[in-house]
């Protein structure tokens, strides 16, 4: 009797054609999460700027995955504020008008005004500890000249500290706002402009620190002020998705 078992069957070689790669064993929700989370890093770190189209068919063949899921991660990034959806004309990377981009600055000041009254009542030694760690993680980033961490980590702050309102609404609405402005800040602030939001956002923590409400909030309002002031109106030339999404994959 051979070694191939009581059966007497020989094992059968696995045909060259059922080695399945890493990327094919790759389950279709991975996918549509890493997708998402490249498509968001390079718009948040403008390595794709504004008005850049997100091809469908390109993205398939860049993830080897079918249509529906890219689409799921387009509406996503859409309802995010990251995205715009045009009609006949498909999926384009964000591009707010110079009005939408004012109102959106005032409509985040009113909000971060409230949130402030709020957190400013409620908010303990620990939570206000937690978010100054999250300011310098922020400095540190920007020091070592990781400026794609840094961009994360501001645009997290306001989230962070809008979290402690205990609104869930209230911070879906922000992270909408946040990520839309955030995404016209600047790839170079302009000259005079202090970059260091981390700054900035310091010295929110340390009034409400002092437990002065009113300081926090004007404190806020200036840096919003300075924000709006570092966005800049033109858009980047077109980048192709390929070199920016396509790299290591």
């Amino acid at each position: 009797m051979n070694k191939a078992g009581k059966s007497g069957r020989a094992a059968a070689a696995p045909h060259p054609r059922q080695t399945v790669s890493a990327r094919e064993r790759e389950a279709p929700i991975a996918v549509e999460e890493r997708m998402y989370q490249d498509i968001y890093d390079a718009i948040m770190e403008h390595r794709l700027p504004p008005r850049t189209k997100l091809t469908e068919q390109t993205l398939c063949q860049i993830y080897d995955t079918a249509r529906h899921t890219v689409r799921k991660v387009l509406s996503r990034l859409s309802t995010e504020g990251m995205v715009d959806l045009e009609a006949n004309r498909g999926a384009f990377i964000a591009s707010p008008s110079h009005a939408e981009v004012r109102d959106m600055f005032e409509l985040r000041n009113i909000l971060e005004h409230a949130v402030l009254e709020k957190v400013g009542r409620t908010a303990g030694t620990r939570q206000i500890s937690a978010l100054r760690r999250m300011v310098e993680q922020e400095r540190a980033s920007y020091l070592s000249g990781d400026r794609p961490r840094w961009i994360r980590l501001s645009a997290q702050f306001h989230l962070a500290l809008a979290e402690l309102a205990g609104n869930a609404l209230l911070v879906d609405t922000l992270r909408k706002l946040v990520s839309r402005t955030t995404l016209m800040i600047a790839k170079t602030e302009a000259p005079g402009h202090n970059a260091c939001s981390f700054d900035e956002h310091e010295t929110v923590l340390a009034a409400l620190e002092n437990g002065d409400i009113d300081a926090a909030q004007e404190h806020m309002a200036h840096h919003l002020h300075l924000c709006e002031d570092r966005v800049r109106p033109d858009a980047d030339d077109q980048f192709d998705l390929r070199a920016v999404l396509g790299k290591g994959l």
